[in-house]
């Protein structure tokens, strides 16, 4: 291809219905950039359809999970494939942003189509049954995404750890990259904080589902406001479970917790800024953005000890044991102890963040697709 060819790339992204804030972000950001990185040689094109509202409103009025999960079945794996063969013709190469929609690469030239990998947490029922036990339907849409997947000419894997468990796993495609993602511009710090003489802010961004852990950070909120009776939790990412709700008023700590929604990138970078440290306590990750959003602002992040995490967050995080409430307490403690008795400490934890946060941007992660697609594009 030389340098005064067009080269147009169509992005398949999640479905807008599904409401994942953090593949609907890495869209985004994506087609956003990459005409500034690399314009006009790729021009991207957003792919993807609207579902019709009525089926998920009947299926969710219907209270009932089997009906829910019918009806997102048929939207991924029946709607959107007919949508994709009608409207994929005239690009050059294509990008499926979020690896759980991989079985759209049937629908594709798969030599042409990159897939980005966030985490292989779709598989693990395939390579991990007894941890991960579900139905014979389940593991058939699993396995007819990885074949998807591995059809793919690349994989892109948001950190290392996910291209290591990939081939670990044995699910390892034709060519793995590691390309990670990058920080929002609206996540900067704060020129000049003003003094720490105000009760403590935990804070937590991520989903609710089980390897967020969302059990340890409420037992280490109780265990922190024991010696910080001030201190309170914001929640960004929508409700508890019944059961997550169940143990924050059986802890006696749901009157200090804040639950929010997904909010814009501007009034989570207000949300970080505001807050004295950012948990992190998953069990699993795949990249761990809230990890260099919260750095990003200067707000010191304590994570869990994941090779992922200390992949991103390096040496200006601090880590725990995964699952250790007592472990945990004591950290958060320490690390507060720090911010009031220690300012000149506190601010060079908060320094090396910022710094280590400015690795990561949209930038680079679209010049390195950019690679990806101009690589594919003859295949």
């Amino acid at each position: 291809m030389n340098s005064q060819t067009v080269l147009r790339v169509g992005v398949v992204c999640d479905l807008l219905e599904e409401h994942w804030p953090s593949m609907d972000l890495v869209a985004d950001e994506l087609l956003c950039t990459l005409p500034e990185v690399v314009s006009p040689r790729i021009v991207p094109t957003r792919l993807r359809p609207a579902m019709p509202r009525w089926p998920a409103a009947l299926a969710h009025a219907t209270g009932l999970t089997v009906a829910v999960n019918a009806n997102r079945y048929l939207d991924r794996h029946r709607r959107y494939p007919m949508w994709l063969r009608q409207h994929r013709a005239g690009y050059d190469a294509y990008h499926i942003v979020d690896h759980t929609y991989a079985h759209l690469v049937h629908e594709l030239p798969a030599m042409r189509t990159v897939v980005t990998c966030h985490d292989v947490d779709a598989f693990r029922s395939l390579f991990d049954p007894e941890r991960e036990p579900r139905s014979r339907t389940f593991r058939a849409m699993a396995r007819r995404v990885l074949e998807g997947l591995r059809r793919a000419a690349i994989v892109t894997c948001d950190s290392a750890a996910t291209r290591d468990a990939l081939v670990m796993h044995g699910l390892r495609t034709n060519r793995l990259e590691v390309v990670p993602l990058g920080v929002h511009p609206a996540f900067t710090p704060v020129a000049d904080p003003a003094p720490y003489d105000g009760d403590p802010l935990l804070l937590h961004v991520g989903s609710t589902i089980a390897r967020k852990r969302i059990d340890v950070l409420l037992r280490v909120l109780a265990r922190v406001r024991n010696r910080r009776p001030g201190a309170r939790l914001v929640r960004v990412g929508g409700a508890f479970t019944a059961e997550q709700a169940a143990l924050a008023r059986a802890l006696g700590v749901a009157q200090w917790i804040t639950v929010m929604p997904a909010i814009s990138q501007a009034g989570l970078a207000d949300l970080y800024r505001q807050a004295a440290l950012v948990l992190l306590p998953s069990e699993t990750e795949g990249f761990g953005l809230p990890v260099i959003e919260a750095m990003a602002c200067g707000t010191p992040v304590l994570a869990s000890d994941l090779a992922v995490l200390h992949e991103v967050g390096g040496a200006a995080a601090a880590y725990a044991p995964v699952g250790n409430v007592e472990a945990w307490a004591a950290a958060v403690d320490a690390l507060l102890a720090e911010r009031d008795t220690l300012p000149e400490q506190w601010t060079r934890r908060r320094k090396a963040a910022v710094e280590r946060a400015a690795a990561f941007t949209w930038g680079r992660f679209a010049q390195r697709m950019a690679e990806c697609y101009t690589e594919v594009a003859g295949g």
